[in-house]
C-alpha cells in the first residue's frame, strides 16, 4: 500500500453516489453499508456512475452465505465482514490486484512518429500532461531519445539522470529506485528523462527496456513511451509490447508511405491487439501543400483520431516557455484535439453527469476477462 493514494467520505454509498457523479472513480471503491436488504439496489446505483474497470470492495454487517453469494455472482470484486481489523483490509485490498493471472495495473501507450520533425514528442507530452489533468491518475513519461531528448525542455524541469540510470542495469531496477529516478512535473505527472548527453553511445540491446516496463506498469496506471524515430530491435520491441501505439505523421507524401508501412507492420507483429491511433499533425500549414486529412485516412486505410492544425505561435511559446499547448490558450484547436486523444487511450471522462446506464452490475464490477 506504499504507493496507494486513499481518501475517506463519511455518508456511506448514498454519499458515494453523489460524488462521483462529478468526479472519476479510482481503481477502487470501499463503501460500507449496514443494510441488507437495500444493498443490492444502492451497489445497483453506484454502478450507474462508476467507469467501467473499477473495482469495489464492500463491507457489511450481515453474515449470511446467501448474501455472499449474491454479490459475487453480480460481480462484487469481494465482501468483508464489519468490524473490519486493518491488516484484513490490507490484505484483502492486496489480494485484489496480487494475483498472478490478473491484469496488470498499469497501461503502455508508445508514441512514434511517421518520420523525423512531425512533433510526436510534442504530442506525446501534451497528451500525458492532459491525462494527468483530466482523469487525476498517476502518468509517467519515458523519455526514450535517450541522447537527444527534449521532454526535460519541454517542462522546464531539471531531469537529471532518470532513464539512463534505469537501464544501466535492469536487474537493480524496483519501484523504489524508479520513484527516485522520477522528476516531478506537476500533480500526477512524473517524467523519466533522457540523459541528453553525448559523452557516450547508446547501444542497446533488445529486452533492456522489458523490466522497465514491468515496474513501471505495476506502480502507476499510464506510462507514455515518447519513442524516437529510430528502427532498431529495441524501438520494435517496444511496439509490440505497449498496449497502445499512437502514430504522428504530417500530411505529404514522406509521411504517408511510412505511416502505411509502420501500420502494416503492427498488424503483422500485433494480430490480436487494436490497431494504432492515428494523429495528423501541423495541418494547415501556410503555403503547404498537403494531403487532405480524409484522403490520408483512406490511403491507410485507418480512421484518425485526432487532426490538430498548424499553430506555429502557441507551440513555439509553449516550447520555448517550457509549458504544454493548453497553458497558452487552452480553448484552442490544438487543446481540444489532446483532450479527445486523453478520452481515447483512457477511455475515461473527467467530469460525470446524470446518465442512463448502458451496461449492468456486472459490466462494471466484475473481473477482468483471463
Amino acid at each position: 500500500m506504499s504507493r496507494a493514494n486513499t481518501t475517506v467520505h463519511q455518508g456511506g454509498i448514498a454519499a458515494a453516489i453523489e460524488f462521483y457523479r462529478q468526479a472519476p472513480t479510482p481503481n477502487l471503491i470501499v463503501v460500507e453499508s449496514r443494510s441488507s436488504a437495500g444493498l443490492i439496489t444502492e451497489l445497483d446505483s453506484l454502478a450507474e456512475v462508476c467507469d467501467a474497470g473499477t473495482k469495489v470492495l464492500a463491507v457489511g454487517h450481515t453474515n449470511d452465505i446467501a448474501f455472499y453469494r449474491e454479490l459475487m455472482r453480480r460481480g462484487i470484486s469481494e465482501y468483508m465482514l464489519a468490524p473490519v481489523q486493518p491488516f484484513s483490509l490490507v490484505e484483502t485490498i492486496a489480494g485484489l490486484y496480487g494475483e498472478t493471472t490478473s491484469s496488470k495495473l498499469g497501461r503502455v501507450y508508445a508514441f512514434m512518429g511517421a518520420k523525423g520533425g512531425v512533433g510526436s514528442s510534442t504530442v506525446a507530452h501534451n497528451v500525458a500532461w492532459t491525462i494527468a489533468r483530466r482523469v487525476s491518475l498517476d502518468v509517467i513519461i519515458a523519455d526514450m531519445d535517450l541522447p537527444f531528448g527534449t521532454a526535460g525542455l519541454d517542462f522546464n524541469v531539471d531531469a537529471g539522470v532518470g532513464i539512463g540510470e534505469a537501464i544501466q542495469d535492469p536487474a537493480r531496477l524496483d519501484e523504489v529506485l524508479l520513484d527516485r529516478l522520477l522528476t516531478k512535473c506537476g500533480n500526477n505527472l512524473s517524467l523519466l528523462a533522457a540523459p541528453g548527453t553525448l559523452d557516450r553511445s547508446y547501444d542497446i540491446c533488445e529486452g533492456t527496456f522489458e523490466r522497465l516496463l514491468e515496474v513501471a506498469q505495476a506502480s502507476v496506471p499510464f506510462l507514455i513511451l515518447d519513442m524516437p524515430h529510430l528502427w532498431t530491435a529495441w524501438s520494435r520491441n517496444m511496439l509490440k509490447a505497449a498496449d497502445e501505439v499512437v502514430l504522428t505523421a504530417a500530411p505529404d507524401l514522406a509521411g504517408l508511405r511510412n505511416t502505411k508501412s509502420l501500420i502494416d507492420f503492427l498488424k503483422q507483429a500485433r494480430p490480436n491487439d487494436p490497431p494504432p491511433k492515428l494523429i495528423l499533425n501541423q495541418v494547415g500549414m501556410p503555403k503547404r501543400p498537403e494531403i487532405k486529412p480524409r484522403d490520408f485516412a483512406k490511403a491507410v486505410q485507418l480512421e484518425l483520431t485526432a487532426c490538430i492544425p498548424f499553430d506555429a505561435h502557441q507551440f513555439g511559446t509553449a516550447a520555448n516557455n517550457g509549458q504544454m499547448a493548453a497553458e497558452i490558450t487552452g480553448k484552442s484547436a490544438a487543446a481540444r484535439a489532446f483532450a479527445e486523444v486523453s478520452d481515447v487511450l483512457t477511455g475515461r471522462q473527467p467530469l460525470k453527469g446524470r446518465r442512463t446506464p448502458s451496461f449492468n452490475l456486472s459490466s462494471i464490477f466484475g473481473k477482468p476477462k483471463r
